[in-house]
């Protein structure tokens, strides 16, 4: 508690909701003087603001904790079939274009038919959402 004019966040703002709960509860706090701490409470942007609240009253009352700092999601392993099924979903748009191809110059005389590229591509794109970004950017991170 040596620097009071550090901001707090969510976390210091609920614990002082949950001290101030206990000193309503306690009959230390009326309802209405609880509701305008809470509201006091939820506006504070410092440490300062949130120990004014307690000033006048006993234990229990906020406790700043250092700012923990968050910890690296671990990266999962994908079964070898989930990554064997992401490498053929994603094969598919190349596929596509091979197929369009071969319609192009056998069956369909149409240039229509290279509208199944991009079709293809919403669609796996839409599925697989941005996988190989997200890939990219875990392994940056490492």
């Amino acid at each position: 508690m040596s620097k009071p004019d550090i901001r707090i966040g969510d976390t210091e703002r609920e614990e002082a909701l949950k001290a101030l709960g206990e000193h309503m509860s306690a009959g230390r706090l009326e309802l209405d003087e609880y509701g305008d701490r809470t509201a006091m409470v939820t506006t504070a942007k410092t440490r300062r603001d949130l120990l004014a609240l307690f000033a006048d009253l006993p234990e229990p009352h906020p406790r700043f904790g250092e700012v923990a700092r968050p910890a690296a999601a671990p990266v999962e392993a994908r079964p070898e079939s989930a990554q064997i099924a992401r490498r053929l979903v994603n094969a598919l748009v190349p596929l596509t274009g091979l197929v369009c191809v071969l319609l192009f110059f056998t069956v369909l005389k149409t240039p229509l038919v290279f509208l199944l590229v991009p079709i293809v591509a919403v669609l796996v794109g839409s599925l697989t959402g941005d996988q190989h970004g997200r890939d990219r950017d875990r392994r940056r991170r490492r």
